[in-house]
């Protein structure tokens, strides 16, 4: 990300004919495996809590 800034400090025109665009898809890129990451973690953490509320909506279909 440092060096994105740095490719912005540079001016309009340097970003204007694309020389920043290289450095920003792999800022893109190193987003978007955090991202894929976190949310995975996210889905392991919810599973069980998923699973009681799918099982406990279950119980009230079965007892009505």
């Amino acid at each position: 990300m440092r060096a994105l800034e740095e490719c912005h400090d540079k001016g309009f025109i340097w970003k204007l004919f694309g020389n920043c665009n290289d450095v920003k898809r792999e800022v893109n890129k190193c987003l978007a495996q955090a991202r894929s990451e976190w949310t995975a973690q996210n889905r392991e953490k919810a599973r069980p809590t998923r699973e009681k509320v799918v099982k406990r909506w279950r119980e009230i279909e079965e007892n009505s």
